[in-house]
């Protein structure tokens, strides 16, 4: 059976159910729904027959920013039994890697989006499911070209005949061209209207005009031969691209050859790339940073973390910074918020945002409350994240509606840097390594002394819509206060 059939009678046809998946609903539910899959079947009559069409409510994204996802794995063989619950497979977000589960009881007949396909679209579908008691061997699938997601009717396809395409020679349409194919095409003269696009988007790549040049090797072997053999002085002119009209330039490197100097590699984007080049791009677009630097002093909180480890307490410095900048925010109200469409939002809730980094890229998982946590509650949670988001297991709710970010590099000797703020959030502080410096102690009653100091380079970005310099400045002396006290934060 087909997904659109005629038949003599609705019972003798098997009734499929449809996964598909789409962004059709507003970003504040898609952040409160979980994936799910219903489907809406209902039957037309057309010339005394019926005809079965289907209409979805499709499962909506699991992150506002989600546009395509990768299938990673297929937990449910084609024949398996399905309850309602059971997870059917594993997808890849621009956030984490998730399940997909079924909402009802039924059998899966058919895959259609293998395991490993990737940018698989909103509304796509990608598999089907027959109801219990029904032969799933006898579902046809038809071409997904002739799939379609919207309610228009079936014969809004046929008026596309491929005839009139080739026909319109006097308007060229605009290509696309990758810089190596433009080289290659326009160095031996080739027609790039010829090369057979298998870029996205209808992009001509580097492999595509590789294989329109060897498709024509004996007719790019002919203008050497007749530039050597005629004397007529009009053969050294060079040969001319015809569809860019770029000038000639050496050739390029050719498969199994060593590349020629100025070649390079396309290498995919995944999903989480994607995202992060959009956000940060969004956010230096749209958003005023404004810079504050401020060192503290550390000897307090390692003279604490030794006392917590004879007390077989593990805690690192990360974990007092978190904690430090919680209580500040809490006692600085006015810097725990974030910028809206209408103006500024003030928080009643301080969950802080840590960035982590990961084989797919960086990613911030949050601690909740951070502010009524202890140190052991934050160290406990910090790193239970830390290790789901390199697992990629992160949930929605783990990853999202942070108030305030905080980027740790310390760690790979990175003394002090600027972070970009992640939007909608009015600020991000940025933690750079230790360093041993020598130090007036002006208290010592015999003078002056040197004295050795364990001191840290923190930088706030701040949205300069939302945080002053005057108010950042206030809150990186207030955050200073609470580091270098840790005893008076380090309980809830």
């Amino acid at each position: 059976m087909k997904y659109t059939c005629n038949t003599s009678t609705l019972a003798q046809s098997n009734k499929p159910h449809i996964f598909s998946w789409t962004s059709a609903l507003p970003l504040h539910i898609k952040d409160k729904i979980s994936f799910s899959i219903q489907q809406t079947l209902r039957s037309l009559l057309y010339h005394n027959t019926v005809q079965l069409q289907f209409f979805f409510i499709k499962y909506i994204s699991l992150s506002p920013t989600m546009e395509e996802g990768n299938i990673v794995k297929w937990l449910k063989k084609e024949g398996d039994e399905v309850a309602a619950g059971d997870t059917l497979c594993e997808i890849e977000t621009d956030k984490a890697v998730v399940v997909m589960e079924s909402n009802d009881d039924g059998i899966l007949a058919k895959i259609l989006v293998q395991e490993g396909s990737r940018g698989v679209r909103l509304g796509t579908l990608i598999a089907l499911m027959v109801s219990e008691g029904e032969d799933w061997t006898r579902v046809e699938i038809p071409a997904l070209e002739a799939v379609t997601l919207t309610t228009a009717p079936p014969t809004a396809a046929p008026p596309d005949p491929a005839p009139p395409l080739t026909t319109t020679p006097s308007a060229p349409k605009q290509l696309r061209l990758s810089p190596a194919a433009r080289h290659i095409l326009d160095t031996h003269g080739l027609d790039a209207h010829l090369a057979k696009a298998t870029g996205p988007r209808g992009l001509i790549t580097k492999e595509d005009a590789l294989k329109l040049l060897n498709q024509s090797g004996e007719r790019l072997s002919a203008p050497p031969a007749a530039a050597v053999a005629p004397p007529a002085p009009v053969s050294v002119s060079p040969p001319i691209a015809p569809s860019t009209g770029r000038p000639t330039f050496p050739a390029l490197s050719v498969p199994g050859k060593p590349g020629m100097p100025g070649t390079f590699t396309e290498i995919p984007a995944s999903n989480v790339r994607r995202v992060i080049a959009q956000r940060l791009t969004q956010s230096k677009s749209t958003i005023p940073h404004a810079y504050a630097s401020v060192d503290c002093d550390l000897g307090p909180v390692m003279k604490l973390r030794k006392q917590l480890a004879t007390e077989d307490i593990k805690v690192s410095v990360n974990d007092f910074i978190i904690k430090a900048a919680a209580v500040s925010l809490r006692e600085m109200p006015e810097v725990n918020v974030m910028w809206s469409g209408d103006g500024p939002q003030a928080l009643d809730y301080i969950h802080i945002s840590i960035a982590v980094a990961t084989p797919r890229g960086l990613i911030t998982p949050i601690i909740k409350d951070a502010a009524n946590k202890g140190l052991q509650e934050i160290a406990a949670t910090a790193k239970a994240l830390a290790q789901k988001a390199r697992d990629g297991k992160l949930l929605p709710e783990e990853y999202q509606g942070g108030s305030f970010s905080i980027s740790n590099l310390g760690m790979f000797g990175i003394s002090e840097f600027s972070a970009v703020i992640n939007p909608p959030q009015a600020c991000i502080l940025a933690v750079g390594g230790t360093r041993a410096e020598l130090r007036l102690a002006p208290q010592n009653p015999d003078g002056p002394v040197l004295h050795t100091q364990q001191l840290m380079t923190v930088t706030l970005s701040s949205d300069g819509r939302l945080v002053d310099d005057e108010l950042a400045s206030r809150f990186l002396e207030k955050f200073r206060t609470n580091l270098e006290q840790p005893q008076r934060v380090s309980v809830p």
